[in-house]
């Protein structure tokens, strides 16, 4: 018989996340199981059943998605995107391995195409076995899968992708090139003429100067730029925010240009509608300073 898996962040029956990226604070979730562990060519997997939150994907120790509130996340990031955009056909999505964008972008039904770019293998792997409602978008026949470096993919497209969406982990590990100058380029230059661009935008309660600064660079690239949130409990502070980037400088991220049906609303998702949508980019007032005040 096999020992039972452990792992270093694991201790007395319950999962801990520590990162300098949030000082003094943790999160900390009740393990049932550990299920999966591994040490991919880029990163430490760990996939584990929790107490309350279903089975918990983790990635070098920060919880990428948990079955109980991950729906919150991929439809924000997707639909709001999506929705700002006239009529997206093909769709990039860089990182996101775990397929739950995938699993959005494919509501839309008049996407003839999305591509997904993750470097690790591992994650999708892994993600099919431990997360099928997620992986489930992997198996949709205009899915197309490409497993790379999404800097080095990007480098040959040009005017390719009505909506490309970044689903990274935070800018340190394997993402970090996803945070940089030549990336944001390699995105505007991909894109079609009316294209829309959402990345992961990290959180107002632990990162406004990180923020601040990703807004003040893509608005030197995009004439439409904007910041938006979800609340998600597993993510650091329970919130999680959205840059939104649109060559056309007409867009308003805060009206969505298509909807879905009530009907659609009630049978496709869980967390997003259209006036959550308009609603996302209303900010607190200390984001609100630190964000768009001079």
């Amino acid at each position: 018989m096999a020992a039972p898996l452990t792992h270093p962040s694991i201790q007395d029956g319950w999962f801990m996340e520590k990162s300098t990226m949030w000082p003094g604070q943790a999160m900390a979730l009740q393990v049932e199981e550990i299920l999966h562990v591994e040490k991919s060519k880029f990163q430490d997997v760990l996939v584990f059943q929790s107490s309350n939150y279903g089975n918990v994907l983790v990635l070098d120790g920060v919880i990428q998605a948990t079955e109980r509130d991950e729906f919150s996340y991929q439809e924000m990031i997707t639909h709001l995107a999506m929705n700002s955009h006239p009529n997206p056909k093909k769709v990039l999505v860089i990182g996101g391995g775990d397929g739950g964008v995938l699993r959005e972008v494919i509501k839309h039904e008049c996407v003839e195409e999305a591509v997904l770019v993750d470097i690790d293998e591992a994650v999708p792997r892994v993600s099919k076995k431990y997360l099928p409602n997620m992986a489930i978008g992997f198996e949709h026949p205009n899915v197309k899968v490409h497993i790379g470096d999404g800097v080095e993919f990007l480098k040959d497209k040009m005017n390719q992708y009505d909506v490309i969406i970044t689903d990274s982990s935070d800018p340190d590990g394997p993402a970090e090139g996803l945070f940089g100058a030549e990336f944001f380029e390699l995105l505007k230059n991909a894109l079609t003429e009316n294209g829309v661009f959402s990345t992961q935008g990290e959180c107002m309660w632990l990162h406004l100067p990180l923020i601040k600064k990703v807004l003040t660079f893509c608005k030197g690239l995009y004439p439409t730029v904007a910041y938006a949130y979800t609340s998600i409990p597993t993510y650091p502070s329970g919130q999680i925010g959205h840059v939104l980037c649109s060559k056309n400088g007409e867009t308003n991220f805060r009206e969505p240009l298509r909807k879905f049906t009530p009907e659609q609303e009630n049978s496709l998702l869980r967390y997003y509608n259209a006036d959550i949508h308009k609603a996302a980019f209303v900010l607190p007032q200390f984001a609100k300073k630190a964000l768009y005040e001079q």
